[in-house]
């Protein structure tokens, strides 16, 4: 009888992580982040309550955790369907892919959400990463912006700063609209449309 594989640290660290990081969305999305504690998370995970304590050392930790955790599901998304399109095709192609990943994934935005907004709070230690998310999400537009413009699709006059601040807003209000009522993703993707439709009509009217 052939013997089963040993996982390596590396990888049951990599399985540890996936349960925890699904523990706490579930608890985050059902309790609030407030009453979503390290030993719960550690016990719906399926280990001993210590274990989410010994890995993120407290709850801005397990926050953090969770922020990147989702943000890289998304920059990996992100990247895949903006590769090789510049403009507003990047922007729409941007828009969509965020109406799919709300769709596929919906606890996991509605956790990154509700930890982006409570981070606004005075007292909140995560306000540092959600600052580095803002300004990653930003620099994309103006980005697909000044590639555009690079390949004559745009005219260099545009406003990239304006659009990329409308286009960041009007992403995290569309968000936090959704939340309060997540089952109607028609909605949510007729607002990722009507955004589009903003978004070609700004990049229009500074073209000319």
């Amino acid at each position: 009888m052939a013997k089963a594989l040993r996982l390596t640290q590396v990888e049951r660290k990599e399985i540890s992580d996936a349960k925890m990081l699904e523990a706490a969305v579930d608890l985050i999305v059902e309790r609030g982040a407030g009453q979503a504690t390290l030993k719960d998370v550690g016990e719906k995970a399926g280990y001993s309550r210590g274990l989410a304590g010994y890995r993120f050392g407290n709850k801005e930790g397990l926050f953090d955790f969770v922020l990147r955790s989702v943000g890289d599901e998304w920059l990996g998304e992100l990247t895949q369907v903006t590769k090789n399109k510049y403009g507003y095709e990047a922007i729409a192609a941007a828009l969509d892919a965020h109406t799919q990943f709300c769709a596929d994934a919906p606890k996991h935005v509605e956790a990154f959400y509700r930890l982006w907004f409570e981070a606004l709070a005075p007292e909140s230690q995560l306000k540092g990463v959600i600052l580095g998310i803002h300004k990653r999400r930003r620099a994309d537009v103006i980005n697909w912006i000044e590639q555009g413009i690079e390949r004559n699709l745009l005219a260099p006059t545009i406003d990239k700063a304006l659009i990329a601040d409308h286009f960041t807003a009007s992403v995290s209000g569309i968000v936090y609209h959704w939340m309060s009522d997540p089952d109607n993703l028609d909605e949510m993707r007729a607002n990722h449309d009507g955004l589009k439709q903003v978004m070609r009509a700004m990049l229009s009217a500074q073209s000319k």
